[in-house]
């Protein structure tokens, strides 16, 4: 069996030619969970597999990581294989938030009789949830406003951060045991997002060998960071992991 992460997007919300973050695990090569739903990154999902999104998990609500829903909302409704049944796992304290971004409109469909989330299965989520037998952990992230944003680890493989600060307290609890750390980082930070100097500060240099960059800012500074030695991320770019070490309901 077979892990990878499929980099969808790198860019922050600006980097239009980066894409929008978002990725997807990939075991044996077919998507297994895709991490956001942002409009560049949901394009770029669709051109490589031909497909939508069956899974996904929600880091947060700001637009450029859910203005795919739309499209994936129309695709998932008018299609009666997959109407209801594209998982949706939402940290709970953001399922409000997700529905006034994206479900709260008069009318899903000018018709009428169809309410947004009858296209999906909204899974809320706490500190774990069970995906196809495998568990997953998710924590809060410092982005914004406290409660709004989470990340995702898969146990001994990989952790998504998504928008965040440095969080230190939170990888040395959720990232101990060797996985690749995809973490927000661009050449300078701001309130809600982490910069290198900001990482280089916080993180030992055992933990910065581990991470891998995105929601960068352009191309120029994805080659910067490259410059001072560190693993930058590249839309389309496709990263081995290891066999997760997490727990499952039935034997590997």
């Amino acid at each position: 069996m077979t892990w990878q992460l499929r980099l969808h997007g790198v860019g922050n919300a600006s980097a239009v030619e980066l894409g929008s973050a978002m990725a997807t695990i990939e075991r044996d090569g077919a998507p297994w969970l895709t991490i956001d739903c942002g409009g560049e990154g949901l394009t770029a999902y669709q051109a490589y597999y031909g497909d939508m999104p069956r899974a996904l998990f929600v880091t947060h609500t700001h637009l450029d990581h859910v203005a795919g829903f739309e499209r994936l909302f129309v695709s998932s409704y008018f299609d009666d294989a997959r109407r209801g049944r594209v998982k949706l796992y939402v940290p709970a304290p953001v399922v409000p938030l997700l529905h006034q971004r994206v479900g709260d409109y008069p009318n899903a469909l000018a018709e009428g009789g169809v309410n947004f989330w009858d296209a999906f299965q909204v899974i809320p989520v706490g500190g774990s949830f069970w995906h196809d037998g495998v568990r997953l952990e998710v924590f809060p992230t410092r982005h914004h406003w406290p409660e709004t944003a989470f990340g995702l680890r898969l146990h001994g493989s990989m952790v998504w951060t998504g928008d965040t600060r440095p969080i230190p307290e939170m990888l040395a609890r959720y990232a101990d045991a060797g996985e690749l750390v995809a973490h927000d980082c661009a050449l300078h930070g701001n309130p809600s997002h982490s910069g290198i100097e900001d990482l280089e500060r916080e993180y030992s240099a055992t933990l910065l060998a581990r991470c891998l960059l995105y929601h960068y800012g352009n191309r120029e500074e994805g080659e910067i960071l490259a410059a001072r030695g560190y693993r930058v991320a590249h839309p389309g770019q496709v990263v081995a992991l290891h066999v997760p070490s997490a727990v499952r309901t039935e034997p590997a």
